[in-house]
């Protein structure tokens, strides 16, 4: 009976295995095979950190095994080559270089993979796959979200107990959310859910806006479906973050596009939502009755008062800034705020929720400006193109093309905003999916071997 049981488990894994459409086809054979389990790992992403990452990776190296000689002649690629020696020597130097050797992770690979992936993207076609890719599986965890909210769902972890396969699946659900009242799906905080559904609200938005243009119905409903559930997820994880990023990505769509009308009505809901959180009275009075609570009193923080100094972000940003001037050249290591925050506060602080400061107090001043200055020359080469007319990047002269890479970029930008108030790269899904909003970028802009540019 189990062995039969197994049998039909298997049959019908294999039946909707090939219900599902084909990958995409890489225009370069060598590197079909990479792309096609970069697009399954990209899929599985949100729900198993091992297959998403471990797929990715293996797809790397096989790109840097068949690219490598044109990879090391990037110059871009030198001034990671350079950050990696930075943060090394930071490492050997830091407070405390267990840890910092630990965090090297979170950036080293990536890294690699930053260059790996920008080589599988080179067309218009590709970038559309990976936004589609992203913004699929989002449905599924706005569902387990409202599940776990309305429903009181549990994870893998807390109904088997099976550590290994808490490690494939990676559902670690917590009934009511986590921290409770703020849904966190598959994912272990609210505020991290929150950035994904960021990436991928703003990702399906554009999706959304070509699908208008082209008449296509079917993908008009299925992404009008899952605008509305990553609004309602996001507004669920009660991210004031969050909410101000997705209002913000909305207007420059809205200015983008030319929507003038679209500019003042998200103007004028902004305008009234800030009026009842921080305007005077009577003003604020009479804008309370209309806008709820749940809004306004998370703005002013009021949902939470009295919290303990050391949970403020102001406290936590003031010592990263000291530790900064204290060593400004090499920090104290990646992965140290933790154990100095604790020893000074006596509170547990695993990060200073500023990305920015993270880095100059862990880092230093050098590999801190040339990170974002390697990063900021990829997203400014990407902005140059989409001002350029049409004419002159004839790869990317149709508008939704356009559109999309539009998209990618200000997802990519909100991730980066969102990284001022939070630090979400522990997560690495969050932490790959950022990357390869930026290899994707990247990749448009042809500026390496292989990207579009080089084959004009």
């Amino acid at each position: 009976m189990q062995n039969a049981l197994s049998w039909l488990s298997l049959n019908r894994v294999n039946q909707w295995l090939k219900s599902l459409p084909p990958p995409q086809r890489h225009p370069d054979p060598q590197l079909r095979f990479a792309w096609s389990l970069t697009q399954l790992s990209v899929l599985l992403l949100p729900f198993s950190t091992l297959f998403g990452i471990v797929g990715s990776l293996v797809a790397v190296i096989v790109v840097w095994r068949l690219k490598f000689h044109q990879l090391i002649t990037q110059p871009l690629y030198w001034g990671f080559a350079a950050l990696t020696g930075l943060m090394i020597l930071s490492s050997v130097v830091a407070y405390s270089p267990p840890d910092a050797y630990l965090g090297l992770f979170n950036f080293l690979l990536f890294f690699l993979g930053f260059a790996g992936l920008s080589e599988l993207l080179q067309t218009p076609a590709q970038l559309r796959r990976l936004v589609w890719l992203l913004v699929l599986p989002s449905v599924l965890v706005c569902l387990i979200g409202l599940g776990q909210m309305l429903l009181g769902w549990l994870g893998y972890r807390q109904v088997l107990n099976v550590q290994v396969l808490w490690i494939v699946v990676h559902w670690v659900i917590d009934p009511n959310g986590t921290p409770p009242g703020r849904m966190s799906s598959t994912f272990f905080y609210a505020n991290v859910l929150a950035n994904y559904l960021i990436i991928t609200w703003v990702l399906a938005l554009g999706l959304g806006i070509e699908a208008i243009w082209q008449r296509q119905k079917g993908h008009v409903i299925f992404l009008t479906i899952a605008l509305l559930l990553n609004g309602i997820a996001l507004i669920l994880t009660n991210s004031r973050n969050g909410w101000a990023i997705a209002a913000g990505a909305s207007l420059v769509f809205a200015v983008y596009l030319g929507w003038r009308w679209l500019v003042a009505g998200v103007g004028a809901l902004i305008a009234i939502v800030l009026g009842a959180a921080f305007a005077p009275p009577p003003l604020r009075d009479g804008l309370r009755v209309i806008v709820p609570a749940f809004f306004w009193a998370r703005l002013t923080d009021q949902l939470y008062p009295n919290r303990p100094v050391p949970t403020l972000r102001v406290t936590q940003w003031k010592f990263a800034l000291s530790l900064m001037q204290q060593r400004p050249w090499l920090g104290w290591g990646l992965r140290n705020f933790q154990p100095l925050y604790q020893e000074k506060m006596n509170y547990l602080m695993g990060h200073p929720h500023n990305f920015p400061l993270m880095m100059l107090c862990e880092t230093g001043i050098p590999a801190t400006l040339l990170l974002f200055g390697l990063v900021g020359w990829v997203v400014a080469q990407a902005s140059i193109l989409l001002c350029a007319a049409p004419s002159q990047s004839p790869l990317w002269c149709d508008r939704s093309d356009r559109l999309i890479l539009f998209s990618v970029v200000i997802a990519f930008l909100s991730n980066t905003v969102f990284s001022l108030f939070d630090v979400t790269l522990f997560d690495g899904r969050l932490n790959l999916m950022g990357w390869l909003l930026l290899a994707g970028i990247w990749g448009a802009t042809g500026k390496g071997e292989g990207g579009i540019g080089a084959r004009e």
